[in-house]
């Protein structure tokens, strides 16, 4: 149990989480930050349990690789971490906020692929494998995402206190700073999957 605890701390990623979080609510006031981060909790969820009961089946239906899975949501993310890096006019961005709802920001790209990135949908297919798990192993791998996904929430409630105190300029910086971040994640996470392509 625990070893699986870990590997969904880790590619679920709460502390990680962040630097999106505080790039998608750039703007907008505490509250709408609020709603923003619950949504998108929810909606990882969904997603996730959604691949803990039928992502394999649904992938194998298709005739898609895993590893051909996990490259393209890492390319996803690398692209919308160069949107952090670079960014554009504050006129630009004031008018696309004022076309996105809060639901869409929560869904793309924090619920996905953020939260729920290409890493955690494949560890959460292979941790409930349909063929090795019980059901009750299953629920009991579904309430451990629930807990992993609180403690995100948690820090994104939190991040919208920092950004009251940096202000809109500190926000910036570090929204770009944690870009780059965000693209070395993204990168590496493209090198690990072509390696298994590769030795496979």
């Amino acid at each position: 149990m625990f070893t699986e605890i870990v590997k969904l701390w880790v590619v679920i990623d709460p502390i990680g989480t962040l630097p999106v979080f505080l790039a998608v609510t750039a703007g907008l006031s505490a509250a709408a930050a609020r709603a923003v981060a619950i949504r998108g909790t929810l909606v990882a969820f969904g997603v996730l349990v959604f691949f803990v009961v039928a992502g394999q089946v649904l992938l194998t239906a298709m005739d898609i690789a895993l590893t051909s899975f996990e490259i393209a949501g890492n390319i996803v993310l690398f692209l919308f971490a160069l949107t952090m890096i670079f960014g554009e006019s504050k006129l630009e961005e004031d008018q696309k906020l004022l076309r996105t709802s809060d639901l869409e920001r929560a869904v793309y790209p924090l619920a996905i692929p953020s939260i729920a990135s290409p890493g955690a949908m494949l560890t959460v297919m292979t941790v409930t494998d349909n063929s090795r798990f019980s059901i009750a192993e299953q629920a009991e791998t579904v309430l451990q995402i629930s807990g992993i996904l609180a403690v995100t929430l948690v820090l994104m409630l939190c991040a919208t206190r920092i950004i009251g105190l940096i202000g809109n300029a500190g926000a910036s910086v570090i929204s770009r700073v944690m870009g780059l971040i965000l693209a070395s994640v993204a990168v590496d996470g493209i090198i690990k999957a072509l390696r298994t392509v590769i030795a496979g």
